[in-house]
């Protein structure tokens, strides 16, 4: 809950779920991936309608306890907790609510390699770039994207880069 207030503040990019998905596996709760996303995608649209609505806490557990019976009780007192100590620090501006979402470009990591060999082929000798992109998509989640250029590729995706930097400086 304290992350996804952290992520509607923009103070963090998103919500880490592979990272905090070990650290509850860990304490010892049995949740997979896929369904901590679910939560945290869930509570994500739960805080930003709160904010936006600008409704109390008393107000949001009522709204929880009439329209969500499955919800267990102590969930919402944790819920009632961070949304009365952190909620109201949530700004919804206009210019927010009339926005489209996007993503948000968090890491890049690269790394040259070389195939030297494979099954079919005794003798490759062939260098790649592989590029990871970790980014955070609009409900917080942050995923890393993967992919691998040949060196033209690379050359080319590195003068792109170049190109928005000078049109950047320009700005």
């Amino acid at each position: 809950c304290e992350q996804i207030i952290q992520h509607l503040n923009h103070k963090i990019p998103g919500i880490n779920t592979a990272e905090l998905c070990q650290r509850i596996q860990t304490s010892g709760v049995d949740i997979n991936i896929g369904d901590l996303a679910k939560i945290a995608n869930t509570l994500s649209f739960l805080f930003s309608t709160a904010a936006r609505n600008n409704l109390s806490t008393e107000e949001l557990v009522t709204a929880l306890g009439s329209g969500v019976s499955t919800l267990p009780k102590h969930a919402v007192q944790v819920i009632r907790h961070v949304w009365n100590d952190q909620g109201k620090a949530i700004a919804v501006s206009e210019d927010a609510r009339n926005t489209a979402t996007v993503g948000q470009f968090v890491d890049m990591k690269w790394k040259l390699g070389v195939a030297m060999s494979s099954d079919t082929c005794r003798s490759l000798k062939y260098p790649y770039v592989t590029v990871t992109l970790t980014v955070a998509d609009p409900s917080g989640q942050i995923t890393d994207k993967s992919f691998e250029m040949t060196i033209p590729q690379f050359k080319n995706f590195f003068r792109q880069f170049k190109e928005m930097a000078s049109v950047l400086e320009t700005v």
